[in-house]
């Protein structure tokens, strides 16, 4: 790793932290697309489901999926996820998490995350996907807090409404928030990012990184005066989650589908 990517030490009067998005910065893969399949298995979603998804992928890959398409999509995600089940969507998460993600952890972020914490830095995972996606991935990496979406949940099943949507601005604003309440000091802190929608959380701190980014990306780093990274090799991290408990499950799953159909596609279609 070169030195322009270690993370300095600060006046002791200030107490920094590093913001990490998760998807293709700590993990070379999206972790909402990897809950697919055993929610298809569990009954979840049906194959129907994943291919009007990968339609609407393919609209956006092509420039022609407007807003109001948009906006349906996302309505028929929030229908679809409507009614699940908390406790199942739970036990999916608790079967497969180390399956599905542990092996597409980098070794450079977690070289960072490690340099953080020996500075005395706090390590926040930010993720659009659902906090049952966040949470125990981010318990493997040692974070200290997360910041994720959050999915509305009554009589233990889920409503289909989004109670706090991380994504874009909102991620910033979370960023801020959680500021204030833990006492970090954002000019000292630092963000990393894959994505050109983080645009607003690599602006809220005084030292922000892009990781493998695209042109649009590179070309907003070099305009702002960002770093960038090249992180490239994934490795399997040994199991050390604890079961996750039956409060966390609120929120859940459901969104990382829903955060990767959509999320993911309109992601895409930025950066082209």
């Amino acid at each position: 790793m070169s030195e322009k990517a270690r993370p300095g030490r600060v006046p002791t009067t200030a107490r920094p932290a590093a913001f990490f998005d998760l998807d293709k910065t700590i993990i070379a893969t999206s972790s909402s697309q990897a809950f697919s399949k055993p929610f298809i298995a569990g009954g979840l979603i049906k194959h129907a489901d994943v291919l009007r998804s990968a339609y609407a992928h393919f609209l956006f890959l092509i420039g022609n999926a407007d807003e109001d398409q948009t906006e349906r999509m996302r309505e028929h995600l929030s229908s679809l996820v409507r009614g699940w089940d908390v406790r199942k969507v739970r036990e999916i998460v608790e079967e497969t998490v180390h399956e599905l993600i542990d092996p597409y952890v980098y070794a450079e972020a977690i070289e960072l995350i490690e340099d953080h914490h020996a500075l005395g830095h706090d390590v926040v995972v930010v993720s659009a996907s659902g906090a049952e996606v966040v949470e125990p991935i981010a318990a493997v990496l040692g974070a200290d807090h997360v910041l994720a979406t959050r999915m509305e949940v009554a009589d233990d099943h889920y409503t289909g409404e989004i109670d706090f949507y991380n994504y874009g601005e909102n991620k910033a604003a979370g960023i801020r928030g959680l500021a204030a309440r833990e006492g970090y000091d954002l000019a000292a802190s630092y963000a990393y990012s894959d994505s050109i929608t983080d645009a607003p959380m690599l602006g809220a701190v005084g030292h922000a990184f892009v990781v493998n980014p695209d042109r649009a990306l590179r070309r907003r780093a070099a305009e702002s005066g960002w770093g960038a990274l090249r992180f490239s090799r994934p490795v399997a991290l040994k199991p050390r989650v604890e079961p996750l408990p039956t409060a966390a499950v609120v929120g859940a799953v459901a969104i990382a589908v829903a955060a990767f159909f959509v999320v993911r596609h309109y992601r895409r279609r930025r950066r082209a």
